[in-house]
């Protein structure tokens, strides 16, 4: 998977794809609601194993009912990525199973 930076435009183009995801900043976020804390911890695990397969790991926030994701590519100097969307794609392929909105 290419490591070379996005531009605006195919940032933009990528995220029409994404619903939910959103550019802030110099990253791609997404908030989940989830039914329950157990809902939302299963989900980060899953997450957890997504990102392990990717070797690319996002900023993974745990609240009660809720998981955030914020990912940018480091190692190219904190630009946007197709592996940056990859991980998004994945990630919103399994959320619905864990009944997050």
């Amino acid at each position: 998977m290419a490591v070379e930076p996005l531009s605006q435009k195919e940032i933009e183009d990528r995220l029409t794809d994404l619903p939910g995801w959103s550019l802030d900043g110099d990253r791609l976020t997404r908030a989940y609601r989830l039914d329950s804390h157990f809902a939302a911890a299963s989900l980060v695990v899953h997450v957890a194993r997504i990102q392990d397969e990717l070797d690319h790991h996002s900023e993974l926030t745990l609240g009660y009912h809720t998981v955030s994701l914020a990912v940018n590519t480091h190692s190219a100097g904190g630009s946007i990525t197709d592996l940056d969307v990859e991980l998004a794609r994945r990630v919103e392929a399994v959320a619905p199973a864990h009944g997050a909105s």
